[in-house]
């Protein structure tokens, strides 16, 4: 495993020292304790961005952390690449994971797109808090969550935050499948899986109010 030196680094995707996203973090307040940090830049994300997994662009220029921050809306890998990208800038270890979800609440129209209950390359983040990597997931906002009739995911900073299970007796979100985590965003990969998994988005152009993806 690489040093954790390493998940500090700015990279082309996690661009933390442009202006942009510079100034994207401006409200941050300094001098907090790494784990306060870390919940704090979880709940600017989590809640700054709309959920939005109807518009998914898995092209090198969909996936940097300076472009997606001045959106109103994001899906799962974004918020995550933005929420690793804050992390390293006020220099909190950060890497991305990603796995194969199955969503059972909500997502009846995103399955007709998808044609399949799998959610592949579901994103989520590796903190590196108090000397242990630790997840979280900050995917679901206020918002999305109060129309799902669900709660927020909350995050302490100290123990794994990844999907309900259950909620009110339903079963939410079911992993079934971890791709690992990543130093950076792995763009081929993400690709591909998709493609194996979903065919059909990269067979015809889907570029509608509705729905659109963009790809390699």
């Amino acid at each position: 495993m690489a040093h954790v030196d390493t998940y500090l680094q700015a990279t082309a995707f996690l661009d933390f020292e442009d202006p942009i996203f510079s100034a994207y973090c401006a409200s941050i307040p300094t001098g907090l304790a790494p784990v306060e940090l870390a919940k704090l830049l979880y709940l600017k994300v989590r809640d700054g961005f709309l959920y939005d997994p109807y518009h998914l662009d898995i092209r090198p220029s969909g996936l940097i952390a300076s472009q997606i921050c001045t959106k109103k809306r994001a899906w799962c890998v974004e918020k995550s690449i933005v929420l690793a990208a804050a992390a390293r800038k006020f220099g909190i270890p950060s890497r991305l994971g990603f796995a194969i979800v199955i969503n059972h609440i909500g997502v009846e129209k995103l399955r007709t797109y998808l044609q399949k209950d799998e959610i592949v390359f579901h994103g989520y983040v590796e903190l590196f808090l108090d000397d242990q990597w630790v997840k979280c997931t900050p995917a679901f906002d206020k918002r999305i969550c109060a129309l799902s009739k669900v709660e927020p995911l909350e995050w302490d900073g100290k123990t794994d935050s990844m999907f309900q299970a259950f909620e009110n007796e339903r079963q939410f979100m079911e992993y079934v499948h971890f791709y690992g985590e990543f130093e950076d965003v792995p763009v081929d990969l993400m690709n591909s899986e998709m493609k194996k998994h979903y065919p059909q988005l990269f067979e015809n152009e889907f570029s509608s109010k509705d729905f659109s993806f963009y790809h390699l």
